[in-house]
């Protein structure tokens, strides 16, 4: 693939990863436990706080962003965890605590909507709530969340906030230091534009201190360790040279564009599909539109809700065949929706012949 040829591939992750960022991958391995990986993590560290925005180290995992999902709940101290649960991978967060043995108190709102911060609020004011559980971006239904005020409230009851940013970090803004935040943690494969298998997350000094004391840390995604080699600019375990080359090349290119300019693009991308749907629902006489109210849509992904007879499979089959790749609906969603990623590297000229596609192809009869 080369430049010319990027810009046809709108799924919800992974994203369209640029022909540079293919080819930074042929380099050769190197030893991980020498001078020239330490060299290359410290860069690394450079561009990755700028895009997490804080101070803080950034630790890199060779694993699926589901890997710091568990790491986060593996180093929260004992005590119940609140999970807000409103699309299916605000689910699965809910699901790795069940399964690492810890209570959950889940709330949950209807697909397309927000867990309300008044509901957060009442089981908080209960007690023995030790962390929250947000989804910034949730990737199902494209309903954004904010992360800052449920932050802010569960600090207020003295609890953690764990905050899975997956289709949020890179594109939607974060301010880990500004905020006050304690984890977000994300994947390489969404807004940053790289290939699945890295995830990324930021520890506050404060949750650091609590995972210390905490037990059942386990041993692969154990963030004390991290911390640990951190200090020398390596990771506890062999990385992913390959993705690592890959990110070194992408975070160059994000610095020299700019975290509020990279945020801007997301923006413009977001509010054009927006408008575009509107329009277009109320143009054909419709129900077609954006599952999310307008107070609440993700700028990276949206799921756009059809009209009857019209299926989220048959929609993404009709539109591939004119080359673009976008997604059907997820879960429950799978037949009423379908979703398009306008994240990572994408452009606003690029999103147009995506848009056209689905309106001319994927939305025949």
């Amino acid at each position: 693939m080369t430049e010319t040829h990027f810009g046809r591939f709108f799924l919800p992750g992974p994203t369209e990863v640029r022909a540079a960022v293919l080819q930074a991958m042929l380099q050769p391995m190197m030893p991980h436990r020498g001078a020239a990986f330490e060299a290359l993590y410290a860069r690394l560290q450079v561009g990755l706080k700028a895009v997490f925005r804080t101070t803080q180290p950034v630790f890199i995992s060779t694993s699926s962003a589901t890997g710091m999902m568990e790491a986060a709940v593996r180093c929260t101290a004992p005590g119940t965890i609140v999970a807000m649960v409103n699309g299916a991978f605000s689910a699965r967060f809910a699901h790795i605590v069940e399964s690492c043995g810890r209570e959950v108190d889940v709330l949950k709102a209807p697909l397309g909507e927000s867990v309300s911060i008044d509901a957060v609020r009442d089981r908080l004011q209960q007690g023995g709530v030790v962390a929250v559980l947000v989804v910034h971006s949730e990737t199902s239904t494209g309903v954004r969340t904010d992360v800052r005020a449920v932050s802010d409230l569960a600090h207020e009851h003295g609890a953690m906030c764990l905050i899975d940013s997956v289709t949020g970090v890179g594109g939607i803004p974060v301010e880990f230091d500004d905020w006050g935040l304690d984890f977000v943690l994300t994947g390489s494969q969404k807004a940053l534009a790289l290939p699945p298998g890295l995830a990324f997350a930021a520890a506050s000094p404060d949750f650091m201190d609590q995972a210390r004391a905490s037990v059942g840390r386990g041993v692969y995604f154990d963030l004390v360790e991290f911390a640990e080699f951190h200090l020398k600019n390596q990771t506890p375990s062999t990385p992913a040279l390959s993705l690592l080359y890959a990110l070194d090349c992408q975070l160059e290119a994000i610095m020299a564009e700019g975290m509020e300019a990279r945020w801007a693009r997301h923006q413009q991308m977001a509010d054009r599909t927006h408008a575009w749907a509107d329009e277009l629902g109320a143009k054909l006489g419709q129900p077609i539109g954006i599952l999310a109210p307008a107070r609440s849509r993700a700028q990276t992904v949206s799921a756009i809700t059809l009209p009857e007879g019209v299926t989220g499979p048959d929609v993404v089959r009709r539109v591939a065949e004119t080359g673009y790749t976008i997604g059907a609906g997820y879960g429950a969603l799978k037949d009423t929706t379908i979703r398009i990623g306008h994240m990572g590297d994408h452009s606003l000229s690029g999103l147009e012949g995506c848009l056209d596609a689905v309106k001319v192809e994927g939305l025949r009869g």
